[in-house]
């Protein structure tokens, strides 16, 4: 298969416009809501992305900019699990720990 650098931008754009739409698209949903917090808008943005890199992921090749995702992906489940475990001890009643 050729290389075709064309392409390559072309499928970078769309998973890039695809994670903006996300992105806009649930902190507009949380707004109508009235559910708008950060830690909202970061965890739906995080299942955003997460789907979206897995409906746009290529089936031969890993372009090197799709590679490094990864990092980007582990720091935010990293900051989720700090979340979750945050929201659990908020949950928990005083002594338990």
């Amino acid at each position: 298969m050729v290389h075709n650098p064309t392409m390559a931008t072309a499928r970078r754009q769309r998973f890039v416009r695809a994670t903006l739409a996300w992105l806009l698209g649930a902190t507009l949903v949380l707004t109508l809501l009235s559910s708008l917090s950060y830690e909202l808008v970061f965890v739906v943005s995080l299942i955003g992305l997460l789907v979206v890199v897995e409906l746009t992921a290529p089936f031969r090749v890993t372009p090197t900019w799709r590679s490094r995702l990864k990092w980007l992906i582990a720091a935010g489940l990293a900051v989720f699990g700090y979340i979750v475990i945050r929201r659990i001890l908020e949950i928990l009643p005083p002594g338990v720990l």
